[in-house]
């Protein structure tokens, strides 16, 4: 059979091309006239130098069939063998050799299929020993060579047989590893191919097919630095000599790395940023705005940011878009794990300002705040904050949060059903807040409303009361947004949460119960109009304005007034009392009805 043959392989002592010696075991050189004649050549020292022949010319060998096949055609240097079949390990299957024989080919493999990989006997009819013998290299299982005898091999010949299985594995992992080298190179032909004329003459093969996993080294050490933004736009700007910036996702700078940084950063127009994050958010990937290329941060469907490069020469190449999706991959795990944190901080500041606006425990209470890293000593304010456009809920929370950040102000945080609580150290300025939030939600259509100073954290529940009433007095006013202290509502303190209402209704009663009744048989607006009238300083034209009518209409109006109640708008206590009485009827019973 095929084993039983000895050719192909080129010796340097040959006598024909592709054989081994002919009759290297028979004869032997004889020795020049006056030189000692050398000792005949054993058998093996015979077969040692035909495995190694063979070797010399399995690691010459185009490729690992022809490894094997020399191996399958030499086996009978090794001993009295002969190879029943081959295989080789290709895909994790293993592949036979086309010299396998037809006769044993199906018990053969499933022979193999049974030791899975290790050494084993094999059964061939007529054979009294037989082996599968493994081909493994440092990558694994190369294949199989499996080897018959017609006569049980000596010790000599066993280890010949090793020797050949050892040889032509080690020429199978070159083989292998050959391959691979032709197929990285033409790879990597055609990666060059495509790049451009100057990437052709500055990037070598190997730089090119290791670019990517540079890059991803790279942008994953800086995941685990905690370097935060600033390190993912130095990274991304040496790789790709670009400016590198992250915005937030309302469009306010956070991190730049490179030339050309605009000083101030221009403010985000609320609308283009929000028309701008839908077009990006409709792509696969980085998209080009302008003079940037942007891709958003964007775990779970939440943006949280965006990443962006400067590309002004529209320079931009496929490295570029993939060291920026590297990049955008790092800034995700940052900025999710920063998200991660600012929501357990704002969970243990929430707990905790609840606690203190229904009343806690001083002790407790500042064990608590340290462990949150926040100072309760000294004197304390309330402030609360409603948006027309914004529910209260989480989001608006941390971005209430935010903007007390921005302006400096050190708080705990919680929420109710229609307003954001802060617990403050420091008096909040008269507008700083407001404008941040302004900013923040791209609308003015906010009141904010804050207590008096709290000089003991058992005084925080009637400072909470407080806040809500200088909200309430300013949402009932004329200009309703913006900022409202309560130790500057002068009159105003008395009337609110807090009070007695019974007593309150018996004052409106007195002085506006006429109106108000008359009010209600005729579906006018008398009391309205009253209020409104001093809330204008009695001035008619603002007044008339204001309630959209004419003014002879306020005229007739005021005198109706004037008959019905049975006060005198010119007496100087009646004009104080109306009007304490309608603010009363406005802000604490709620006005109309």
């Amino acid at each position: 059979m095929a084993g039983s043959r000895a050719y192909g392989l080129y010796h340097p002592y040959s006598d024909r091309k592709g054989g081994l010696p002919r009759g290297s075991a028979r004869r032997r050189p004889t020795a020049a006239p006056g030189r000692p004649r050398l000792p005949a050549r054993t058998p093996v020292a015979h077969a040692l130098h035909e495995l190694a022949a063979l070797s010399r010319a399995q690691f010459e060998a185009p490729d690992e069939g022809e490894v094997l096949r020399l191996a399958m055609e030499h086996v009978v240097a090794a001993g009295p063998y002969s190879a029943e079949a081959g295989y080789l390990e290709v895909g994790g299957r293993l592949v036979p050799s086309p010299m396998n024989g037809q006769t044993h080919a199906l018990a053969v493999g499933r022979r193999l299929r049974e030791l899975a990989g290790e050494d084993g006997k094999v059964t061939v009819a007529g054979r009294p020993w037989g082996r599968a013998l493994g081909l493994r290299g440092p990558g694994g299982l190369h294949g199989y060579l499996v080897v018959t005898s017609r006569s049980r091999p000596t010790t000599v010949e066993r280890s010949l047989l090793a020797m050949l299985i050892r040889h032509t594995a080690a020429a199978l992992s070159v083989a292998f590893a050959h391959r691979r080298q032709r197929e990285d190179a033409l790879e990597l032909g055609r990666l060059r191919e495509e790049r451009t004329a100057l990437q052709r003459q500055l990037i070598s093969v190997v730089a090119e097919l290791g670019y990517e996993r540079a890059v991803h080294a790279l942008m994953a050490g800086v995941a685990v630095s905690g370097g935060g933004e600033e390190a993912v736009t130095r990274a991304l700007h040496s790789l790709t000599g670009l400016p590198a910036l992250v915005e937030d996702r309302f469009g306010r700078l956070r991190s730049w790395t490179g030339p050309s940084r605009p000083v101030p950063y221009p403010e985000p127009d609320p609308v283009r940023q929000d028309e701008m994050l839908r077009a990006v958010a409709k792509e696969v990937g980085p998209v080009r705005i302008r003079d940037r290329l942007i891709t958003l941060i964007r775990p779970h469907g939440e943006i949280l940011g965006v990443l962006a490069l400067v590309d002004v020469r529209d320079e931009a190449d496929e490295h570029t878009v993939l060291a920026l999706g590297h990049a955008a991959a790092s800034l995700t795990l940052e900025l999710t794990h920063l998200r991660d944190l600012a929501d357990v901080e704002l969970r243990l500041h929430r707990e905790l300002a609840d606690d203190l606006l229904a009343g806690t425990d001083e002790p407790s209470a500042y064990a608590r705040s340290e462990a949150v890293g926040h100072d309760l000593h000294g004197s304390h304010y309330i402030v609360v904050v409603q948006w027309s456009n914004r529910t209260a809920d989480d989001s608006f929370a941390q971005t209430v949060s935010r903007a007390a950040a921005a302006v400096g102000m050190r708080s705990l945080l919680t929420r109710r059903s229609d307003h954001i609580v802060l617990i403050t150290g420091d008096r909040p300025h008269a507008r700083a807040l407001y404008e941040a939030l302004a900013r923040e939600t791209g609308t003015w259509s906010g009141t904010i409303g804050v207590s008096a100073a709290s000089g003991s954290l058992n005084d925080l529940p009637h400072h909470y009361q407080e806040a809500q009433r200088a909200l309430d007095v300013r949402r009932h006013s004329r200009e309703r947004y913006g900022t409202t202290f309560f130790d500057e509502l002068g009159l105003y303190r008395i009337l609110g949460p807090g009070n007695d209402y019974r007593e309150l209704e018996t004052f409106v009663r007195e002085w506006l119960g006429q109106l108000i009744d008359y009010d209600s048989r005729h579906h006018a607006a008398m009391v309205e109009t009253l209020s409104r009238y001093f809330d204008c300083g009695g001035n008619y034209d603002e007044t008339a304005d204001s309630l959209a009518i004419h003014r002879s209409t306020l005229r007739y109006r005021l005198q109706r007034i004037r008959d019905i109640s049975g006060h005198d708008l010119a007496n100087v206590e009646d004009r104080l009392n109306l009007q304490v009485a309608t603010r009363v009827w406005k802000i604490v019973l709620g006005g109309p009805g």
